[in-house]
């Protein structure tokens, strides 16, 4: 199989689908690799590197796309990359579609067969491509949570952790999940007032025999998300639904009740956010205020640290990637229900149910689209 890597153009995103290494375990595959020049250059990985490997290098993105049988990515496709997509060729990146009507109307124009890592599922029903930029996220969501606290940013001044004699500020974190967990492990380090909302009694009960006092676990309702929400310095959003929509769990009206300078960071953004008063922001401009909350919404917060993000993912999909080019992608989904899970666009129809819930589109079983 002829397998495309683009240079990734979403702004600030400095990741690269393949890594050199495992370009080399592909074309130890005997399949051949066109990777667009420069692509890994936000890895420290150079052209030379990639032809090591056993790459052919190409000029452009329409090179690779016009070329290669299945393309390789990490971010959504954008609308000019979106518009070289043809009918049968195989895009295997994240999408996160459910917010996002301009491109799933387009992937579906495009006729192509679009595989979302974050919606490929595990036996155990856990998301494994999803996992790592999560685990990223949930770290990177402390960090830039206590830089909006600074006085500068619009923050309230507060230091995370604290010194001796005055308080840390408290830390809430809604979703006990693989965001939470790695921002709850950041926040500990740094010596917050750490508390972890979930719904799941299951979950809460993992977290304490993790971290027992060290955090305080509190079963999420609107009366206990709103105690919290409203006495936070920071709030971290990191709730997932798989595929769907985010759930919007604080209103405008608990924002604009929050005392002025605390920090919200929606790490569910790419879902369309779980706060009411989130929009999509870029690393070029991060922060923006709503009723003097400084909130932190970028979609790619991952991208921030391309080379321990790209190392993670690539470690992840590697295995995926090598069985959709050494079966082709029709045998590699019937094959394995999960991997199925990742299939949200084929051939025109809308293969994801909670995509065309969140957009009220029609819906065609992945496994009835794939027999058809």
């Amino acid at each position: 199989m002829r397998i495309g890597v683009p240079k990734e153009i979403k702004n600030n995103e400095f990741r690269v689908g393949l890594t050199p290494s495992n370009v080399r375990e592909l074309v130890a595959h005997g399949h051949e690799v066109l990777v667009e020049t420069y692509a890994g250059i936000g890895i420290g990985r150079t052209d030379e590197d990639y032809l090591a490997a056993g790459a052919e290098v190409v000029a452009t993105a329409i090179d690779v796309f016009d070329q290669a049988e299945m393309i390789i990515k990490v971010k959504e496709p954008q609308a000019v990359e979106r518009a070289l997509l043809r009918p049968g060729q195989v895009l295997f990146t994240y999408l996160h579609l459910a917010p996002d009507h301009d491109q799933t109307r387009e992937l579906m124009d495009s006729q192509a067969v679009c595989i979302a890592y974050e919606t490929v599922t595990s036996a155990d029903g856990s998301l494994p491509l999803l996992a790592p930029m999560s685990e990223v996220a949930g770290r990177m969501s402390i960090q830039a949570g206590a830089h909006c606290l600074e006085k500068e940013q619009g923050g309230k001044g507060l230091l995370l952790g604290g010194v001796p004699g005055v308080a840390p500020a408290k830390v809430v974190i809604i979703g006990g999940g693989v965001v939470g967990r790695h921002a709850a492990a950041m926040a500990i380090g740094l010596g917050a007032d750490v508390w972890i909302m979930d719904r799941s009694p299951a979950v809460l009960r993992d977290l304490w025999s993790q971290y027992g006092h060290a955090i305080n676990t509190v079963f999420s309702t609107r009366d206990t998300l709103e105690e919290h929400v409203l006495s936070a310095d920071l709030v971290v959003g990191s709730v997932l639904i798989p595929g769907a929509a985010a759930p919007k769990l604080v209103t405008d009206d608990m924002v604009q009740a929050m005392e002025k300078g605390s920090a919200l960071v929606d790490v569910a953004i790419d879902q369309g956010g779980c706060f009411d008063t989130s929009r999509p922001t870029t690393h070029d401009n991060p922060t923006y205020q709503t009723h003097d909350i400084v909130h932190y919404c970028v979609a790619n917060m991952p991208g921030a640290v391309p080379h321990t993000s790209t190392y993670a993912l690539n470690n992840a999909t590697l295995p995926y990637v090598i069985t959709l080019a050494d079966k082709g992608y029709r045998q590699a989904l019937q094959d394995d229900p999960h991997l199925l899970n990742g299939l949200n666009v084929f051939h025109g129809q809308l293969t994801q149910v909670r995509v065309a819930e969140a957009q009220g589109l029609s819906f065609t079983p992945a496994d009835e689209a794939l027999s058809n």
